[in-house]
């Protein structure tokens, strides 16, 4: 690839996570923390999307398992249509807007045309599964939380 069509592609930086929807977010931690061994880096509340989460270290890359807080969770929905298991591979980018306007001009199917606050401050946002082969991906900008 020439660097004239290296200007065209969109810029991810890194898998920042794996999201596992968990019908027991308390009954699921010690599998991670204490069978295999990872330590657990926090558990918090997003209410935008009524889920709790824990972020698990898995070394190169976090695990982020996510139960819902109620009936409206899209997690809610996933784990009653399909059980529990992945859920979202999530992208590192910086620039999260003018991620997303890039994608919708190639055609992407956006899920949020606008970035969200997600766990930890990060601006969020999804990408529609049938877009991306059946995988349900999302962009996640921590530029701003970071020192």
């Amino acid at each position: 690839m020439d660097i004239d069509e290296a200007k065209g592609m969109l810029h991810l930086e890194k898998v920042d996570h794996i999201g596992i929807a968990v019908k027991d977010l308390d009954k699921s931690i010690p599998y991670y923390t204490d069978i295999l061994g990872l330590p657990l880096l926090k558990i918090e509340e997003v209410e935008s999307e009524k889920v709790r989460v824990a972020f698990i270290d898995a070394g190169n890359i976090k695990i982020e398992l996510l139960t819902s807080m109620d009936e409206t969770s899209a997690i809610h929905g996933f784990l009653l249509k399909r059980g529990e298991g992945i859920h979202h591979i999530a992208f590192g980018v910086k620039g999260i807007e003018e991620r997303l306007a890039e994608l919708k001009e190639k055609g992407v199917q956006l899920i949020n045309e606008q970035p969200k606050i997600g766990a930890g401050g990060a601006e969020v946002a999804f990408l529609h599964p049938k877009s991306s082969y059946g995988v349900l991906m999302e962009l996640c900008d921590k530029s701003k939380t970071e020192g």
